[in-house]
């Protein structure tokens, strides 16, 4: 066996090893091994295959890497969670909503939420309303 199949193979090693971990860190040192492989293929020393391997992996830092990571991870509309989400879904009214002194009652997927209407309009059972604001455990709803 030469000595760049042994740097192929270790590449392969780590592209595998990538595929269980984040942040595209070990492939950059497939790639720095890939370097290391055609200096061997050239027949160089291997402190010139050690040196490009490590130019390589080098280089796959400061330039691959930060351009996979704004490919993939955007920064883009953030995830809604707990509360947050339940604004802008829909509901369907279970108790008659009257006013804002007559709270009634909405369900969004399968939780039970005490819900005032946003305009004082009265609301009828089995309506559908979208959810407009939250203060604490009571929704304000909208009709759709």
């Amino acid at each position: 066996m030469e000595v760049w199949h042994f740097w192929v193979i270790v590449a392969l090693v780590f592209v595998i090893v990538e595929m269980f971990t984040s942040g595209f860190a070990v492939m950059c040192i497939s790639i720095g091994c890939l370097f290391g492989a055609v200096t061997s293929a050239l027949d160089w020393e291997l402190k010139w295959q050690l040196l490009t391997f490590a130019i390589g992996t080098a280089l796959a830092f400061m330039t691959v890497r930060p351009l996979v990571y704004k490919l993939f991870y955007k920064k883009g509309q953030e995830v809604k969670t707990n509360a947050e989400a339940l604004i802008g879904r829909k509901a369907i009214v279970t108790e008659r909503i009257d006013g804002e002194l007559h709270p009634g009652r909405v369900k969004v997927d399968g939780d039970d939420w005490k819900a005032i209407s946003l305009n004082t309009e009265p609301i009828e059972v089995g309506e559908a309303v979208e959810i407009t604001t939250l203060n604490s455990i009571i929704v304000t709803v909208k009709k759709i």
